[in-house]
């Protein structure tokens, strides 16, 4: 299963509380930047607008932090 699903099925499994892309890379146990791979942060961005995935500056539900987040509506 590529990053694209496994970051995708995350997103959902927490819906609809976000997550940031430092969580999901935590989480998920993915490298920050692959050589030619997409990053989480690229994936996240693709998936922004689609089945209902939005991005926005939001309270992450595992860090606690503010940082741009993705969540399921």
């Amino acid at each position: 299963m590529g990053e694209v699903h496994v970051i995708e099925k995350l997103v959902v499994r927490l819906s609809p509380e976000p997550i940031c892309d430092e969580c999901i890379i935590v989480t998920l146990r993915l490298s920050p930047s692959g050589a030619g791979e997409p990053n989480a942060g690229h994936i996240v961005r693709e998936l922004a607008g689609s089945n209902g995935f939005e991005r926005r500056k939001d309270t992450c539900s595992l860090c606690g932090e503010t940082h741009l987040v993705t969540r399921q509506k």
